[in-house]
């Protein structure tokens, strides 16, 4: 299992999209948020996302150096269409202008929809976060086979659609909420299979609706499902972001025939928090309630009690510090991939070399 330092992992990156036909700048924002996603602890939307992007350019279903559609600018509500774009680039833009139209009115309601696949959405709530913006989101994932149970359901009808919540603090997000709706992310299944390990029991049903650990038919396969989290309650978001950023937004729904692809459609909302009330207090009271929460007595096994957003803030510096792992077959899978678009073995072990 080799382990990279993030310098190196975003080097390869980069090399794959640059020969995948990304202009240099869209190249480098799909790899630092790529390896920013394993440095976050979450690999399920790292690097090992590649050879599933390699696919989808072959298939015609992603499209690089795409240009945004306007379909609606209508003072605090934007409608874009990111006609299947790059989705590292696309959404980073779309909120970047949702971001500028907040500072400019106070809040902006973000129509973002029919993406390639965006990547961790807590990407987006760090940039938003970092420009002194509270940002929520709704998203699904559609154009491919449904992957998740819902409530009483022994087959799957959604995608992992994800739900997002950031606040702003003084470097970076004070704090982050950034889930699946599903037990785990779909890729989280993926990288077990790899690992061939099992996933955490009551994360995956089988093909006739049971309980399993074992990831290998849903991710070789593709039977069996992935469950809600928390029973009704996961599964009754995992419905309202369905409906948000489908019949909302007007992305792709998962009730649409699917083409093999990987489309995230998001129904997001930006507010200014300086244009509420005081900056100070907004950020004190932000504070305050984080250390009223951290102030109650760990429970047995804990050592502590976290927030949403430590967590990924703990592997960021471990994994800067001790690098980030990648399975074996995933780097094989990564490897072959580079192949089939023409780079070879010395590039990518150049690439994979590279100093910081």
């Amino acid at each position: 299992m080799p382990t990279l330092p993030p310098h190196a992992l975003r080097a390869v990156t980069h090399l794959i999209a640059r020969r995948m036909g990304s202009e240099d700048s869209e190249a480098a924002q799909v790899a630092d948020h790529l390896v920013r996603a394993n440095l976050a602890g979450h690999d399920s939307h790292g690097v090992g996302m590649l050879p599933a992007y390699v696919r989808l350019l072959h298939a015609g279903l992603l499209v690089p150096n795409q240009t945004a559609e306007t379909v609606l600018d209508a003072g605090a509500l934007l409608v874009i269409d990111a006609r299947r774009g790059y989705g590292q680039r696309m959404a980073a833009d779309a909120v970047r202008r949702a971001i500028g139209r907040a500072k400019e009115l106070g809040a902006c309601v973000l129509a973002f929809r029919n993406s390639a696949h965006i990547g961790r959405i807590g990407t987006y709530a760090e940039l938003a976060a970092s420009q002194g913006c509270a940002f929520t989101a709704f998203v699904n994932v559609a154009d491919h086979h449904d992957v998740q149970a819902t409530w009483q359901a022994a087959e799957p009808r959604l995608g992992t659609n994800p739900f997002c919540v950031g606040v702003p603090g003084p470097d970076g997000p004070a704090l982050l909420l950034d889930m699946a709706t599903t037990t785990i992310a779909a890729g989280k299944a993926r990288v077990a299979y790899n690992k061939g390990v099992p996933v955490p029991d009551g994360c995956l049903i089988d093909a006739e609706g049971s309980p399993t650990s074992d990831p290998t038919g849903f991710i070789r396969d593709h039977a069996g499902a992935l469950r809600s989290f928390g029973a009704h309650k996961g599964s009754g978001l995992a419905v309202m972001c369905e409906i948000m950023a489908s019949a909302i937004a007007g992305g792709q729904g998962a009730f649409a025939t699917p083409q093999g692809g990987i489309l995230n459609s998001m129904l997001a909302t930006v507010i200014d928090v300086s244009r509420i009330g005081d900056p100070a207090k907004v950020a004190a009271d932000i504070q305050a309630v984080k250390a009223h929460v951290k102030s109650a007595r760990p429970a047995p096994g804990y050592t502590d009690v976290l927030t949403p957003g430590e967590p990924e803030r703990r592997y960021a510096e471990k994994r800067a510090r001790e690098g980030i792992e990648v399975d074996d077959t995933t780097w094989r899978d990564i490897k072959a991939a580079a192949e089939s678009i023409g780079i070879t073995a010395a590039e990518f072990d150049q690439a994979a070399r590279a100093n910081g």
